[in-house]
């Protein structure tokens, strides 16, 4: 079952690290995630993945590409999850260039 959740005709919220202006590192959690490995495993990919793509793709696509990416695995190890995460969301944005 998949939930789909329409986008705020306001546009983003003002604390949504996708909108205008590029959140702290910290900052860049996954809202689904359900715990704190979850958490890091999203923070830790935007931040490498944002670097790496950097001038390619623009930073709201890096994290809405990890968010879906830590959603989609997310009945995996939780230790396994940071590399996970990374593994998927790069092999989904080289697509997007590629």
């Amino acid at each position: 079952m998949t939930l789909v959740v329409p986008p705020s005709p306001s546009g983003p919220a003002p604390d949504d690290p996708t909108g205008p202006a590029a959140a702290p590192a910290g900052l860049l959690h996954d809202r689904g995630a359900t715990g704190a490995h979850g958490d890091d495993a999203v923070s830790a990919a935007v931040v490498r993945l944002s670097g790496e793509y950097s001038g390619r793709i623009a930073h709201r696509a890096v994290v809405r590409v990890v968010r879906d990416c830590r959603r989609d695995l997310g009945g995996s190890p939780v230790g396994a999850l940071p590399e996970l995460v990374e593994r998927l969301a790069r092999y989904r944005l080289d697509r997007c260039i590629g």
